[in-house]
């Protein structure tokens, strides 16, 4: 039997007993080369702002790199506590409420650093700027040395990409089809905790490798048309500012409902495959085609008509443009 044969033995149930260490290595990190490739509610959202807000191919690889850093060692983490016993808590319980509301409040923080003290009006804005405002002082003042052509447009902030990692490292702790696989199946079979550790390890190494193409791709979409770099900076982070803004409280109000009802999880609608991700319709899904199709591509339409506008002939002395909403 191959080694793909192995895997989809796996994904339709199948023991890992009797597979040798190195085997079960190569496993993971094909596992997460399909896990980096298929649509995940954890994964796509997220990559898709910071790579867009980087606004070239090199940023939008660095953009995937950086938050798969923070997936890898989480994963390594969960492995490794699934040896020592952890896979009977989610056996127990449903977290993947708890796991949205706390992906989407980094989402919601890092979206409002990025829109804080733009021409952009905020609804929270005073709240979080009494809560957070002392946290971000030291980061709200940029002086950019590059020509007009490559400056981005006033209002806008480079993307924080530590955020990305954060994001990464809480984004691992949710548990779909690949994490069952690796902390239910694969890493009981390791020979100790260290080896177990690397299992998830390889696996967020596998994703990081898809996530890093997946990110310049999508940062690839925002130089489909013959634009300044000027413009395309601007386009990119107020898409990223309104997808991780809006999309941080649609995961969080996807969570709270989940946490709340968590038996919805349990309605679906099959698509005939095994492969997780893509076996099923579902909320995730449906997430996913909410943050990054609609928000997100709601937000890269605005983000382009307002940089062409901005670039456009200026105002006569009597048009005024109040703060638009987010």
């Amino acid at each position: 039997m191959s080694i793909f044969d192995t895997i989809f033995a796996l994904f339709n149930g199948a023991s890992a007993a009797g597979l040798t260490v190195p085997v079960i290595l190569a496993i993971g990190f094909l596992l997460g080369l399909f896990h980096g490739a298929t649509p995940d509610e954890h994964t796509w959202p997220i990559t898709f702002s910071y790579s867009i807000g980087s606004y070239s191919t090199r940023g939008g690889a660095r953009a995937g790199l950086v938050f798969s850093t923070g997936f890898a060692v989480q994963r390594a983490i969960l492995t490794a506590l699934g040896f020592l016993g952890l896979a009977a808590v989610y056996e127990a319980y449903n977290l993947d409420g708890y796991i949205y509301v706390a992906v989407g409040f980094v989402m919601f923080v890092a979206g409002w650093y990025l829109l804080r003290g733009s021409d952009i009006h905020l609804p929270l804005d005073g709240a979080m700027e009494r809560l957070l405002g002392r946290f971000f002082t030291d980061h709200t003042h940029h002086t950019y040395t590059a020509s007009p052509e490559h400056a981005p447009v006033e209002g806008t902030k480079p993307i924080p990409l530590r955020m990305a990692v954060l994001h990464g490292f809480v984004a691992g702790w949710g548990v779909g089809g690949f994490a069952v696989i690796l902390i239910f199946v694969l890493a009981p079979q390791m020979p100790n905790v260290g080896w177990a550790a690397l299992v998830g390890a390889v696996f967020g190494l596998g994703t990081m490798v898809m996530q890093i193409l997946t990110g310049m791709l999508f940062a690839r979409l925002a130089r489909l048309k013959k634009l300044s770099n000027g413009q395309i900076q601007s386009i990119g982070r107020r898409t990223a500012a309104r997808t991780l803004y809006m999309g941080g409280v649609a995961f969080m109000a996807v969570g709270t409902v989940v946490a709340a009802l968590p038996w919805l999880e349990d309605y679906y609608l099959a698509t005939g495959t095994s492969i997780p991700n893509l076996d099923q319709i579902g909320i995730a899904t449906l997430l996913i085609v909410l943050v990054v199709g609609v928000i997100g591509g709601n937000s890269l339409w605005k983000a382009y008509r307002e940089a062409t506008r901005s670039h456009a002939a200026p105002p006569g002395p009597e048009e005024t443009h109040p703060p638009e909403s987010v």
